[in-house]
């Protein structure tokens, strides 16, 4: 198999393959029902064991660094066509929570509680809601803003956080909706996304970011902005700390944020110091004390992805990749060195921090779960001090072949709060489900 030839360096975060063909409009018979995928199996390539943890076909886990996990870490809830469902992870019984289109943001890290999102019969206008996974108790919290989304409910479960575009947003085109349009399942992203989120950026439309009081319902602005702010998440521990983003292709952007409450302390977490430098996919560590992200140092094009079994000529790897961490309450910052084709969509960290996890992507060599145990670098005699990056490497280890995965799914990997598993989403045979994989290998083979 031929080298990659490296092509030009590009300022994309990772390229999608194109639309799928649409469906013949010709009458066809009715088609056999979709053979489900194993309960479970150990993967031959790595003896780690997967277990399918949902039984219905378009199912999912949550985003990433969306917590989908009740406090007492005994169950997940997860979305499925009809609505929200709760998994017991011990036995891996579910049963509805929700019913009916409904956004779902996240569970509440003090209660037993999913948030989620309604339309109303108007398009520009939403409804945040609540039920309670223990009881089935559902209320209705506060109407939004027009254009108004929620992106994270607060630890201690008394603010919600969102933004609305100001206005309508004509400058911008329809941006929602021409993304619904490119994507060929909801779950997926569209095969434009890097286009769209370039001329979204590019638009400046006027938008607000604020705050909602669940008891009152009180809206409190924290800022403005013509810049896209996105990935609101708060920290798991303290009630009055945002973190967001400017949202964009990530070497054109500042990317990651943080605010408190009241609208003070609007900090940048990352500051670039060379081009193309890139942070991205940013989560908070579990105890709440460590921001972490993917940082790319500069990447590269290559042009032989055809030849390399991939549906498309062009991919990119990191020239350079770490995963950095940036302490809040020390200030110290540590930066893990991966390789190039061990990028990940998504990382994630276990509840110590001594494990990582990645998802992969569509990249030759790439196309596997991931799982990273990171080791502090020193060397006899090297200066050191409180402001200088400490350096790290990934020991790495595969969990998952992903071979049969189509990527333009991204798997978003996250442990179970007892860092057993790795959970993540795969269409790896056809319909969308959510699996898990054992972080031990396997007994027996």
């Amino acid at each position: 198999m031929p080298a990659p030839r490296l092509a030009r360096p590009i300022f994309l975060l990772f390229l999608l393959g194109g639309l799928a063909a649409g469906r013949s409009a010709q009458a066809q018979a009715p088609a056999a029902p979709a053979k489900a995928p194993p309960a479970s199996w150990i993967d031959p390539d790595t003896g780690h064991r997967v277990v399918r943890l949902t039984r219905e076909p378009g199912s999912a886990s949550f985003y990433f660094n969306d917590n989908g996990y009740t406090p007492d870490g005994k169950e997940m809830v997860y979305t499925t066509p009809e609505g929200i469902s709760v998994l017991n992870l011990a036995t891996l019984e579910a049963r509805p929570v929700v019913k009916g289109r409904v956004r779902a943001i996240v569970v509440g890290r003090k209660t037993p509680t999913i948030y989620y999102t309604q339309a109303g019969a108007d398009p520009l206008y939403a409804s945040l809601w609540c039920a309670n996974v223990d009881t089935g108790v559902i209320r209705k919290l506060a109407d939004l803003p027009r254009r108004g989304g929620i992106s994270a409910i607060n630890a201690d479960e008394t603010l919600a956080a969102g933004t609305y575009i100001e206005g309508d947003a004509s400058a911008g085109g329809n941006y929602d909706g021409q993304a619904k349009a490119a994507q060929v399942h909801e779950l997926n992203m569209p095969a434009n996304k890097l286009q769209m989120m370039a001329v979204r950026l590019a638009a400046r439309l006027p938008i607000t970011m604020y705050t909602l009081n669940l008891q009152s319902g009180e809206v409190k602005i924290l800022q403005h902005s013509t810049d896209w702010l996105n990935h609101l998440e708060f920290s798991p521990t303290d009630p009055t700390l945002l973190m967001y983003c400017h949202e964009g292709v990530k070497v054109q952007v500042d990317r990651i944020w943080t605010i408190r409450t009241d609208g003070t302390e609007n900090t940048l977490i990352h500051k670039r110091t060379m081009e193309m430098e890139g942070p991205g996919h940013e989560w908070w560590s579990r105890d709440g004390e460590t921001i972490w992200y993917d940082l790319n140092l500069g990447r590269h094009t290559y042009t032989d992805g055809k030849e390399r079994g991939l549906d498309h000529s062009d991919y990119t790897l990191p020239v350079v990749g770490y995963v950095a961490g940036k302490n809040l309450k020390t200030g110290e910052r540590i930066w893990y060195h991966y390789e190039g084709h061990e990028w990940s969509i998504h990382f994630n960290s276990s509840s110590d921090n001594r494990l990582f996890a990645g998802d992969g992507g569509r990249s030759p060599g790439a196309q596997w779960l991931y799982l990273f145990r990171p080791e502090r670098v020193t060397a006899k005699g090297m200066v050191d001090g409180p402001d200088l990056i400490r350096l790290g490497v990934f020991h790495t280890e595969r969990l998952v072949n992903m071979a049969k995965h189509d990527y333009r799914l991204e798997p978003n990997v996250s442990f179970t709060p007892d860092d057993k598993l790795i959970v993540f989403r795969s269409n790896m045979f056809g319909a969308t489900y959510a699996f898990a994989v054992e972080v031990a290998k396997a007994a027996t083979p």
